[in-house]
């Protein structure tokens, strides 16, 4: 197995926290084996609680059993990948057992499967509509992987939720599962980061509009602010040619420039990441140094180094010592897609904007580096960083 994927998705020495859920859900899993209903359990936690480690435990343990018929899906096209690499070592795991969701529903419903296990990383990408472009008819794929498998195990984070036709809340969540039996397993550790609890607290403030204050400095997390991407581009370099894993990474909002649609910032200029047909993922890949990260090739993968570019869809308000959030500045507009069903606010739309900024953040395990394209942001986070010196 590549080092990297074994040292994200495997741990020799899992934590208390993380065996009691390991054994609590095992113990739901033999229960919902039993029942005559189909059942949930959710695996619920914030960016970088370990929840990814844990699944692949519960995977690892049951996907290598004969005695069970199951799958793990993922909507997410890069740890796709990342879990076919991961299956192709690990004895008796099939590879063709490892699906999207849509390619699983689809192929089940043509050739009459059913399942005993079905897991679910990153459930908060499931489509909860309708999306024939992307060949599923149904309504939504929670029901139609629980209408296929005894025990369903999703793994869910409501503040990963970024588009509408991905969209979850847990009314939405509790309102599909219906009448079927269900448990939650809260997971509120942080693992991925070395940050303490108050620097990660820092970042949900930012992102959460809430009065600025300085960074706390009260662990070995690097936290930096840049008056320019360039000069950011240049430190982020070197820490990848120092400890590797090291990437700059941006929010949407950028103007095309002579026809070019890249991250533009003083010095700095390198265009979007690219989707790769190959099976490699974006972060693993050397050629990723020169492009820019987003969540459709980051999300649910540890970085060693970020360096956060906050795009021109952010601003500051002097009055209220916030940073402020510019949905007609996001230029991806997929995230404003209506749907019949349900009518979306202004306030959410920044949510799901707030929600790519804090999980992006959160990507790197030591160290966090921060400019930002609106000139009185970035004014701000220089002066609450010159605050710590």
């Amino acid at each position: 197995m590549n080092e990297i994927l074994k040292a994200q998705f495997f741990v020799d020495d899992l934590s208390d926290d993380q065996k009691r859920v390991i054994t609590d859900i095992n113990d739901y899993i033999t229960e919902g084996l039993k029942r005559p209903e189909h059942s949930v359990a959710i695996i619920e936690g914030a960016a970088g609680t370990g929840k990814s480690v844990v699944l692949m435990e519960l995977v690892r343990q049951y996907m290598t059993d004969k005695r069970y018929k199951t799958s793990l899906v993922v909507n997410h096209p890069e740890l796709y990948k990342a879990y076919q690499d991961i299956a192709e070592s690990i004895p008796g795991m099939k590879v063709n057992a490892i699906r999207r969701p849509t390619s699983l529903i689809n192929y089940a419903e043509k050739n009459n499967k059913k399942y005993d296990i079905i897991f679910v990383d990153e459930a908060h990408l499931l489509y909860s509509k309708s999306e024939p472009y992307a060949h599923y008819r149904g309504q939504n794929q929670l029901t139609d992987l629980m209408d296929l498998a005894k025990v369903v195990v999703v793994v869910y984070d409501f503040e990963q939720v970024f588009q509408s036709k991905m969209y979850w809340d847990k009314d939405l969540l509790y309102k599909t599962i219906g009448d079927h039996p269900y448990k939650n397993f809260d997971m509120n550790f942080q693992y991925r980061m070395i940050a303490s609890d108050e620097q990660v607290a820092w970042m949900d403030d930012l992102t959460a509009q809430k009065p600025m204050k300085p960074f706390p400095d009260n662990s070995d997390f690097e936290f930096k602010v840049y008056d320019t991407a360039g000069g950011m581009f240049e430190d982020i370099k070197k820490r990848n040619k120092e400890v590797g894993m090291s990437r700059m990474v941006a929010t949407s909002g950028f103007p095309r420039i002579d026809g070019r649609h890249n991250v533009e910032m003083d010095t700095f200029s390198l265009p979007w990441d690219e989707w790769d047909p190959q099976r490699t993922h974006w972060a693993k890949r050397e050629g990723s140094i020169t492009q820019v990260g987003t969540i459709y090739t980051l999300q649910g993968f540890d970085l060693n180094y970020v360096g956060m570019v906050i795009g021109p869809s952010f601003g500051y308000d002097k009055e209220t010592d916030t940073m402020t959030i510019i949905p007609e500045k996001y230029s991806h507009k997929e995230i404003f897609k209506k749907r019949k069903d349900i009518k979306f606010t202004q306030e959410e739309y920044k949510e799901f904007i707030a929600n790519v900024l804090n999980v992006l953040m959160k990507r790197g395990k030591y160290g966090l580096y921060l400019t930002a394209y609106d000139d009185a942001l970035r004014k701000r986070l220089l002066e609450l960083a010159e605050e710590n010196k």
